[in-house]
């Protein structure tokens, strides 16, 4: 591999070159082309990177142009950002309170979004630009395109010729010793809405291929509450006043049967179907947590229709119905970014959801859901090692399927229950239950598949550095060892084992990698959704005033108090008991209040 080798130190220097040998490697396999640059291969030995508009030239896109020299000057490092966003209360309190808040917001919504490329570039089969892989919706996109097929190694050249056997990396590294509560205090509330609310766009449809999505939404659309198909969607409606199907048991609103609604569930043969319960994602009665969430979102529906035909009496089922749908798409997205991205990132920075805030700025109102934002939102180390339900413990096998816990025990124990239960650390790794074990070796051997680039090459994608060292990555010396081992190469790690056991934060969930990575792909997802552009967001799209109010005073807290009897204590975090011993949701007593 002498040819090889000359090449890869011509690469490095920045040297254009051009020869055949008798052992060419597809020079792009190195990865030459720095700075979002293209490689774009000639002959069997040449390639020019393309470096249009990356703020950098130069063979290899390596020489910063005037503006990106300021630019890198004055940018603070994500590290230094994290640091101050997550400290110095007092500072953010004040800026809370101005409109200092609104242009942080902005700034944070324009450069997260901005690192997603849209309209779409890649997909699983074709790794360059091509009019299928923007217009196939069938296709998850892809931020970077796959390693070319004709490389050394699985990672380009870099490591191995062979990587590890995913099933020791996941007993090695990811597997729970013992169980390890997330710092930031996340409990099993924020855990099953993470679950429930991925499920209606992460939808890997294998049978179809590699790198294929089943259904065709790419965002927030609800399609886990109303389904992914029109033949789904009507079968679940009750075609009156707006509303979905429901039965009520015990005086409270449930989702029908399989019986009243015959969509296809998944569920084990042994329950029968009239306790089968009929909800949008066919999976959901796998747990109580998600059958939990969408009896929640059921009544939500039934009661905004309930507020809408008041208002509209002439309005028919399906402007009710549609409407309402509007109206719970905002709800969702103003929890997910103040409650839920809230608590996520730690900061002391109040997030804001107001798409008015990105009228003046360029923005495309699309989404395409990537591969590596779904590899991404593995977050299986939340689960803990069993289930404490008002004070009685269930463990898995007791757990999953349990379709008579939702009913028995109600929403408001459940909600109770899940919120006082701590969930586990998702970063650092050894965190994950034995009995999910299979799933982080699935995710493994499906991006071989897809043969997605290294951790290292989607740290420099996301403008961050690229570790040298897997000591420098772990920041210790027994699992950076074994990592070394088995890998041969820091630029050979793979990109969701990185993930999982980069040092994360202090105090954090996770580390820097996945709050730089996530964050972009989440943000630009939600505030991409039509409702918040300019034709849409306006009173008339949910119904009036009364509708659009809903939308923009959202919360989890009023999801739930609003569809219970009784408010139960609810938040995405273990609550501090307030002096005296009391909790401060503790003091709502119906949903009215809210």
């Amino acid at each position: 591999m002498a040819g090889g080798r000359f090449v890869l130190l011509l690469v490095i220097m920045n040297v254009p070159w051009s020869f055949q040998t008798s052992d060419t490697v597809n020079p792009c396999c190195y990865f030459p082309c720095q700075h979002k640059g293209v490689c774009v291969r000639f002959d069997l030995d040449k390639y020019e990177c393309d470096c249009t508009r990356t703020g950098y030239y130069g063979r290899n896109c390596t020489i910063p142009e005037l503006w990106s020299r300021i630019r890198e000057f004055i940018r603070p490092s994500p590290a230094f950002s994290h640091y101050i966003l997550t400290r110095f209360k007092w500072f953010w309190d004040i800026i809370n309170a101005t409109f200092i808040r609104d242009t942080i917001v902005r700034l944070v919504l324009t450069v997260r979004s901005n690192l997603i490329p849209s309209p779409p570039t890649y997909n699983s089969a074709y790794g360059y630009i091509s009019w299928e892989a923007y217009a196939n919706v069938s296709y998850f996109t892809r931020v970077l395109p796959p390693v070319p097929d004709d490389c050394p190694t699985p990672m380009g050249t870099k490591g191995k010729v062979q990587l590890p056997n995913s099933t020791l990396l996941v007993e090695t590294f990811l597997k729970r010793k013992r169980f390890i509560p997330d710092p930031q205090r996340t409990n099993l509330m924020f855990a099953f809405f993470a679950q429930h609310f991925t499920h209606q766009f992460f939808k890997t449809f294998g049978r179809m291929g590699r790198g294929f999505i089943k259904g065709f939404g790419h965002g927030v659309d609800l399609s886990h509450v109303y389904g992914d198909t029109l033949e789904r969607q009507h079968t679940l409606r009750l075609f009156k006043d707006g509303k979905l199907k429901h039965q009520i048991i015990n005086g409270d609103m449930y989702p029908p049967t399989v019986i009243d609604a015959p969509v296809h569930m998944i569920y084990p043969e042994s329950i029968p179907k009239e306790k089968q319960l009929a909800m949008g994602q066919e999976v959901f009665g796998l747990l109580p947590g998600l059958m939990m969430y969408a009896t929640l979102w059921l009544r939500e529906h039934n009661r905004v229709c309930d507020v809408l035909k008041e208002e509209h009496p002439t309005w028919g089922d399906e402007q009710l119905f549609q409407t309402t749908r509007l109206i719970l798409i905002g709800e969702t997205i103003k929890i997910v970014i103040e409650d839920y991205v809230q608590h996520l990132s730690g900061y002391f920075l109040k997030l804001k959801f107001d798409p008015e805030l990105l009228f003046g700025v360029q923005f495309q109102y699309r989404n395409r859901i990537a591969v590596e934002f779904n590899h991404l939102y593995h977050w299986h180390p939340l689960m803990p090692d069993s289930f404490s339900i008002m004070g009685q413990d269930y463990n898995y096998s007791h757990f999953i399927y349990n379709y008579s816990m939702l009913t028995d025990y109600g929403v408001e124990a459940l909600v109770e229950s899940f919120t006082k239960q701590i969930a586990g650390k998702i970063g650092g790794g050894n965190n994950l239950h034995p009995h999910l074990l299979y799933i982080a070796a699935g995710v493994i051997e499906e991006s071989r598949k897809l043969r997605l680039q290294s951790f290292n090459e989607y740290r420099k994608r996301f403008g961050l550095k690229a570790y040298k060292t897997f000591r420098d990555f772990t920041g210790e010396d027994e699992v950076s060892a074994r990592l070394e081992e088995l890998y041969g190469d820091i630029d050979a790690l793979e990109f969701y084992p990185g993930l999982l056991l980069e040092k994360t934060h202090p105090n954090s969930i996770f580390g820097e990698s996945m709050i730089e990575m996530g964050a972009p792909f989440s943000l630009k997802g939600l505030m991409g959704n039509p409702i918040c552009s300019p034709e849409y967001w306006k009173p008339s799209t949910f119904g009036g005033e009364t509708g659009f109010n809903m939308v923009k005073t959202a919360s989890i807290e009023k999801l739930v108090c609003r569809n219970v009897k009784r408010c139960p204590e609810v938040a995405f975090h273990v609550l501090d008991p307030e002096p005296g011993g009391r909790h401060p949701s503790r003091e709502k007593k119906s949903g009215d209040e809210l």
